[in-house]
């Protein structure tokens, strides 16, 4: 972007439906000096990128104002940069003695470097301008649209509304009593709702919507008055406000959902300092504070445990159903529910830049950006309403000078198609169904950029999976303790007394298994490594030796039942260390990057979905397929990056479309050729810099419930562009053949866009990731 454009973020008050959101875009756009604008009626917010000019930010302001709405500046928040560290767990290129020089040694395989991610998009935002002119406009302008927060009857579209139906009771019970009266009573009555709708419709023929809804509205209405049609015309009118009320309505809990994550952050913490500890707002924590989080609370911001342990309850944030254990260094989120252990934390993030409040801004940005459906539904509208104007003006006209009727009945009739006219339901068709179904997979941990990346999810017909970290949890475990000589657990404790201290992931694997069996581990008197071969330590009396198979067989022999054992293992893709005791040898451990627990699941999943899974990996033949067996998927292995990339290209060429998904860092090149791109986990600024769509949770199952989520969505828009269209399609027959009126001819677009949104809000309902 070029340094003389800024970009400013609005929340806007009052906008609520799919006409508003186009009335809005249309008048900002046509300013000079505005370069791009993007409006989402579902988060309720706008984008605007415009010259580097403060008199324009305050402009921008005043002329949605004058359509009746209030822009309230959001503030940018810059993303930190981010370094993501990613273990190796397939093969260990490490300078560790469990280098070993067997096969799982290949020399390009799945390695995970230290990467440091800093946000390249970053703009030049300027809010002051636009601030102070929010601050100074008139609040005649707003009082059309009022809050969508709290009780409906406390906001002005509501107070319009209720002030209106008063005005029509009382206009029915003096008609009553005095009929003379009635077209005047009636006419007055009508003119309590119309009035303001009337400014609306000028303001936005003023600003480029010449066929808004309002304008729409107001010619029917004083058309209807013309031809004495009074009651129904003010009848129409309230009809019109109590639609527009429920779409604000509906529209409200559409936001809800994904601003209700804001609510899972406490307003306090328990803050340390100066040798005490200090109840704060949860909102000040700086990054680098020290709080405390007591047993049952709720964790207050993202952070790293520096001290005690507990199970945390992330189903809030993540939908994980499942409290995981967390420990020093383990990694918390603000949000989420600390179970029986008191935690010490040091603050890493923020708390506008936590990860709960990056999904919120994730998803409310994802909302602006249309999807093609929704692009193409703009573009239908725009040409369907002029349409059925001239529709509705000839069916006024040409049958009374064709002599084949009264003026009166046809202008009712062209009137009424008028009312059918309006775009709304059809408008809101997508965006409310593509703005349900974001929010309901970030609640899921299911994070997406935007409808377009929905849409495409939905089309997948192949999907290329990383191995290490995607398919598997990315860290080697202990699968096999062999007791050549000694018992398994004495094998083990003395394996694991060598690797006391050691940071590698093989070392760790050994220590975290001994520790699940409560070993007790022995003491060692010395320890040294033996470069490329392994480790030599000596535990009480005995000399003992660590290391691969082949340097184990040049320090004492191994028998063909042990070499065929460690072959066994070898086949099935696992790393064997050996265990000599001064000249025997005693066991072997065998350890291996498992598959995720619900990996299995998930590739049956998309499998079951018709659609064709493939493994790409660096990692060695050998460990790729005995992986790749579990699953029944082809595996492609001893790839570099160019080679996935490669891949996926020729997939593409064979008629697929294709999705790839892996640690977002390593893979980026061939993310970034697939059709679409999903990151596993990693954190959300890692993921969501280099792919389309990330799965927070890293569940393999979860991909799968991203492709039902988005066929589910792309199933409801179908069934909305139904209701609208179909509703508008049987009212306009019956209206022309003098079946209903102007009442039923607003309930075709008020109740269509109701339906149309309610159905859109079904989406909300929680996805099924398993």
């Amino acid at each position: 972007m070029a340094a003389n454009i800024r970009e400013n973020r609005y929340r806007v008050e009052g906008m609520d439906c799919a006409s508003c959101a186009s009335k809005i875009d249309t008048a900002v756009r046509r300013m000079p000096g505005v370069e791009d604008v993007s409006v989402s009626v579902a988060a309720g917010t706008m984008s605007v990128k415009h010259a580097d000019d403060g008199d324009l930010a305050a402009n921008i302001v005043s002329r949605v104002g004058k359509l009746g709405y209030r822009l309230h500046p959001i503030a940018a928040h810059q993303k930190p940069a981010v370094v993501a560290i990613h273990t190796c767990s397939g093969d260990h290129d490490h300078d560790h003695p469990h280098d070993h020089d067997h096969d799982h040694d290949h020399g390009h395989g799945d390695k995970h470097e230290k990467h440091a991610h800093t946000n390249d998009h970053e703009h030049q935002h300027s809010h002051t301008a636009a601030g102070a002119a929010s601050s100074q406009q008139p609040s005649s302008h707003a009082h059309d649209h009022g809050p969508t927060n709290g009780p409906w009857w406390r906001s002005a579209k509501g107070r319009l509304t209720i002030a209106c139906g008063l005005a029509l009771a009382a206009a029915y019970g003096l008609g009553h009593l005095v009929p003379a009266t009635e077209p005047w009573i009636f006419t007055l009555a009508m003119l309590v709702g119309l009035l303001p709708i009337a400014r609306r419709a000028f303001a936005a023929a003023t600003s480029g919507t010449p066929f808004s809804i309002e304008m729409l509205m107001t010619i029917a209405a004083v058309g209807a008055v013309f031809i004495g049609a009074t009651e129904e015309a003010a009848m129409v009118v309230l009809l019109f406000l109590v639609g527009e009320l429920l779409e604000g309505v509906a529209a409200g809990k559409a936001r809800a959902s994904i601003q209700s994550l804001t609510a899972l952050v406490p307003k306090s913490a328990y803050l340390e300092r100066s040798g005490r500890v200090d109840e704060v707002p949860a909102d000040s924590l700086a990054v680098g504070a020290v709080i405390l989080v007591r047993p049952g609370d709720r964790v207050p911001a993202d952070g790293i445990i520096l001290s005690g342990e507990s199970a945390v309850d992330e189903a809030p944030v993540t939908g994980e159903s499942t409290p995981v254990h967390k420990a020093v260094d383990d990694a918390l989120v603000a949000g989420t529910v600390n179970g029986d252990g008191a935690l010490r934390v040091h603050v890493t993030a923020a708390a506008s830049d936590n990860t709960i409040a990056r999904i919120v801004r994730l998803v409310e940005e994802a909302q602006e950006s249309k999807a093609p459906t929704e692009r193409f539904i703009d573009r239908f509208s725009r040409y369907y309403t002029p349409a059925v104007v001239v529709v509705a003006a000839l069916v006024a006209i040409l049958p009374p000078l064709l002599g084949s009727g009264v003026w009166s009945e046809w202008v009712y009739k062209g009137l009424a198609i008028l009312l059918i006219g309006c775009p709304c339901a059809l408008v809101i068709s997508t965006p409310a169904a593509i703005a349900a179904s974001l929010s309901a997979g970030a609640r899921r941990g299911l994070l997406l950029k935007g409808g377009a990346v929905l849409e495409n999810v939905g089309k997948i017909t192949a999907a290329a999976f990383d191995k290490t970290g995607t398919l598997t949890e990315g860290k080697p475990r202990v699968t096999d303790i062999v007791g050549f000589a000694r018992a398994e657990n004495e094998v083990l404790g003395l394996a694991a007394a060598l690797e006391q201290g050691s940071s590698h992931p093989l070392a760790r694997a050994i220590l975290q298994r001994a520790d699940e069996l409560k070993l007790q581990v022995p003491g060692i008197t010395t320890v040294k490594a033996i470069g490329g071969k392994g480790l030599e330590g000596v535990v009480g009396a005995a000399t003992l030796f660590l290391g691969s198979p082949h340097a184990a067989d040049d320090r004492v022999p191994m028998s063909p039942d042990q070499k065929a054992r460690i072959a066994a293992l070898n086949d099935e893709g696992k790393t064997v260390s050996v265990l000599i005791s001064g000249n025997e040898i005693i066991g072997a451990i065998a350890m291996r990057d498992e598959p995720r627990p619900d990996a299995a699941v998930g590739v049956k999943a998309l499998t079951d979905a018709g659609i064709h899974v493939v493994m790409l990996t660096g990692d060695n033949r050998r460990t790729a397929e005995a992986i790749g067996r579990q699953f029944g998927m082809e595996v492609r292995a001893e790839l570099l990056p160019q080679d996935k990339q490669r891949i996926v290209g020729e997939l593409k060429k064979s008629g697929f479309n294709v999705a790839k998904i892996g640690d977002g860092i390593n893979d980026a090149p061939a993310l970034a050729a697939a059709d679409v791109g999903i990151a596993m986990g990693g954190g959300t600024d890692v993921a969501l810099e280099t792919a389309d769509a990330a799965v927070l949770h890293g569940r393999v199952s979860d991909v799968a419930a991203m492709v039902r989520l988005s066929r589910s969505t792309m199933r409801n828009i179908v069934q909305n562009i139904t209701i609208a269209l179909g509703l508008k399609a049987v009212f306009l027959v019956t209206t022309i053949a003098g079946i209903t009126g102007l009442w039923p001819a607003i309930l075709a677009d008020t109740g269509a866009t109701v339906l149309v949104t309610m159905n859109a809000l079904r989406l909300l309902r929680p996805v099924q990731t398993a």
